[in-house]
């Protein structure tokens, strides 16, 4: 009996110390993103330690109410096997989640509702390191109590690292294989496929609806092209990352030009291109433009995170450059 009793404190104890942590220096509990997880993978239920993406330290003791204020990121945790709380509306309206009716919508990326999260009161809440207003909530999430961690996701490594400590948090090693290693596998595939092929000349570029940046490894679709083998032209022309000039593009003659857009108009992404770049009579005479190599890439595998879908990402564009050995990319 007095056995029973000696348990029964030490489970008591147990349950306070994993319900709650607060660290020196009101730091939110969560480490390094690309750090290995403190955690024994046979047992999900004891905490997990990391540096995010911003460098914070955080250490997350339960996940049973985990609210992303980035859909992508909320679909990564559900991959993983996890349940959400709450998210943004770009779970939906962009990455056409199946949400459920108790999973709470708390504002848009950009506009998180900081009072309808706290509402909510998360054990863990996931946010993006490259959206401003993420950032600016840290010190609130902090003075709140709230456990939180910054990620970052522009190329597959940083997808699978993410995937990898949420499978071991939500012990789904199962689901880290199937959503995360198999995927690798067929990238791997892919750029076998390519190995050793001519360096086609591409030029990447961002549209939206008041603008237009060239861009290189700072998107996912610039790390791609690097992957593929392509030379993108912005590590010869790097004016054309503040400025997208007709001219230098003109000189430049790219074999390929690629565009994606930004924004909840596709259409005025590329009035835009068509207005201030297409007009110009010189456009026509581009390699690109009359070999039908000006694409539009869709949003879905080329602007959203792919996630799961990461190896259709590298096969769509794979079979762009190479046409000769699409019957060889799957």
């Amino acid at each position: 009996m007095r056995g029973f009793r000696i348990v029964a404190v030490m489970l008591i104890a147990l349950a306070f110390f994993t319900g709650c942590t607060v660290e020196d220096g009101g730091q939110s509990s969560v480490q390094p993103q690309n750090s290995s997880v403190s955690q024994d993978e046979n047992s999900a239920s004891q905490p997990v330690t990391f540096t995010d993406a911003l460098g914070y330290e955080v250490t997350v003791n339960s996940w049973s109410r985990v609210v992303s204020l980035y859909g992508s990121f909320g679909e990564t945790w559900v991959l993983a096997g996890g349940q959400l709380t709450g998210t943004t509306n770009d779970a939906v309206k962009e990455r056409n989640l199946d949400l459920g009716d108790d999973v709470a919508i708390v504002g848009t990326v950009q506009q998180p509702n900081l009072e309808e999260i706290l509402a909510l009161n998360p054990d863990f809440l996931i946010l993006s390191a490259d959206t401003a207003e993420h950032v600016d909530l840290h010190q609130a999430l902090n003075d709140a109590g709230i456990v939180h961690a910054y990620y970052r996701v522009d190329e597959f490594s940083q997808y699978l690292d993410m995937l990898e400590q949420f499978c071991s948090m939500t012990g789904r090693q199962d689901l880290y294989e199937k959503n995360g290693l198999e995927i690798q596998k067929q990238i791997d595939a892919t750029l076998k496929a390519v190995e050793g092929q001519p360096h086609p000349s591409a030029l990447l570029i961002r549209a939206f609806s008041s603008g237009a940046k060239a861009k290189g490894e700072d998107n996912l679709a610039g790390v791609m092209l690097r992957d593929l083998g392509a030379d993108n032209l912005v590590s010869q022309y790097e004016s054309l990352l503040e400025d997208v000039s007709v001219e230098e593009i003109i000189a430049a003659d790219p074999d390929f030009i690629f565009v994606v857009t930004m924004g909840s108009s596709e259409e005025k992404a590329l009035a835009y291109m068509e207005d201030h770049l297409e007009s110009n009579p010189a456009w026509a005479g581009l390699s690109a433009v009359k070999n039908g190599r000006y694409i539009v890439l869709p949003k879905d595998l080329f602007h959203y995170k792919p996630n799961a879908l990461w190896g259709e990402s590298y096969a769509y564009l794979a079979k762009i450059l190479y046409p000769d050995l699409a019957a060889e990319i799957q």
